[in-house]
């Protein structure tokens, strides 16, 4: 590979052989405007097919957006259909709980009662010094009277029994009740804590995707605004950019000016173009009409050939703007990205070319024509757009 000392002397060369080509094409070049036109033609081409791609990215959003706003409304309404159902069982578990209420206020009665009872039969034992069985049986007066006093000592035991038990049961009914009434209570506060974080949490989410429907909406409506300003303007530059071809046709290019391709496929740069842009189309003269060899300009900047990348990494090396030769797929992250003013590369891992003061620099086009300058055209779709920092 050349050294870079002897590959800018190189370029030099070359850079001063294109202005006296320039010179001699004379009327061959058309006017400065037409390539400002066509870089903001393929420019706008690029912003509208950004904000297309906005749009449709919106759409999908909201498309996303409304999906998930038809199933939050499918959940609620499970969940409102199962807080009627969960309103059902709470107004018939506090029935329940009434119920119980009321029954545990007859057994808190019926547990006093006993109680009572239980006590007064205990006062008046004590009270009335109730004699026990062996007293009675000395006491007995007959063995009639002896019968008779046993049969009451006996019907009084059972009555104490009684009341013992019916305490008992009372106090236990008493018991069970308070636990059921807790528990019907604790069932009914997590029923309704439950369903309610539910509805809660799923009218939550509604709002909330709502709220991105609305900006994605308004994200859309703007993009589309955006867009149908653009393709107004696009058919605007499009139609004076027909007019010059049209002037340009009918004067043969005479005293219109820019970039034009003359009859051995060269260009010449337009008036007022930066250094860099006058260097870039030297080098691409250079080599405009050398054949097309895979993998040609790789090894060195000096080949018999060049592929495509070969192409581009070779002009843009004459402004200095790569110090070595690149694959397509790298010009996907090299400089700026988007259209440039001056200069546009478009890159995939397959393919790349350019576009140079509202020139196509493509090997493409020099299987149609002998040389890789076209008027314009080419390839835009799945390419990633970049061009050189400030130009």
């Amino acid at each position: 590979m050349c050294s870079v000392s002897r590959y800018l002397r190189v370029v030099a060369a070359i850079t001063a052989i294109a202005a006296v080509a320039a010179l001699l094409l004379g009327t061959s070049l058309t006017s400065r405007s037409a390539g400002d036109l066509q870089s903001e033609i393929a420019a706008g081409r690029s912003a509208s097919a950004s904000l297309q791609a906005a749009i449709a990215d919106d759409t999908a959003s909201i498309r996303a957006t409304t999906s998930g706003l038809e199933d939050a409304r499918a959940r609620l309404a499970v969940l409102t259909a199962k807080l009627a159902t969960a309103t059902a069982t709470l107004r018939s578990v506090e029935a329940q709980l009434l119920a119980a209420r009321n029954h545990l206020v007859d057994l808190e009665n019926q547990l006093h009662q006993a109680t009572v009872a239980l006590s007064a039969n205990l006062v008046a034992r004590y009270e009335n010094d109730q004699p026990d069985l062996m007293t009675v049986i000395l006491q007995a007066r007959g063995f009639n009277e002896l019968l008779e006093q046993v049969a009451f000592l006996q019907r009084i035991g059972r009555q104490d029994a009684r009341v013992i038990t019916a305490t008992r049961v009372a106090r236990a009914a008493v018991e069970h009740q308070v636990a059921k009434l807790a528990s019907l209570e604790q069932r009914d506060r997590a029923l309704t804590d439950e369903v309610l974080a539910e509805r809660n949490q799923v009218a939550a989410l509604q709002a909330a995707l709502l709220g991105r429907q609305i900006a994605e909406v308004r994200a859309r409506a703007s993009d589309k605004d955006k867009l149908a300003a653009l393709n107004r303007r696009l058919a605007s530059l499009e139609a004076r950019a027909a007019a010059q071809a049209a002037r340009a046709a009918a004067t043969g290019n005479a005293g219109v000016g820019g970039v034009a391709v003359d009859t051995g496929g060269m260009v010449g740069p337009p008036a007022g173009a930066p250094p860099a842009v006058a260097q870039v189309i030297a080098a691409g003269n250079a080599i405009a009409t050398l054949p097309y060899i895979d993998g040609g300009g790789h090894a060195s900047f000096r080949a018999d050939g060049y592929d495509c990348s070969g192409s581009v990494s070779y002009a843009l090396a004459a402004a200095g703007l790569v110090s070595a030769p690149m694959v397509s797929g790298d010009f996907e992250t090299w400089g700026d990205p988007g259209p440039g003013r001056w200069i546009t590369i478009y890159a995939n891992a397959g393919h790349v070319w350019m576009e140079v003061a509202g020139r196509r620099f493509d090997t493409v086009a020099q299987a149609e024509s002998g040389t890789r300058w076209a008027q314009g055209g080419g390839e835009f779709a799945g390419f990633v757009v970049r061009h050189p920092p400030g130009l």
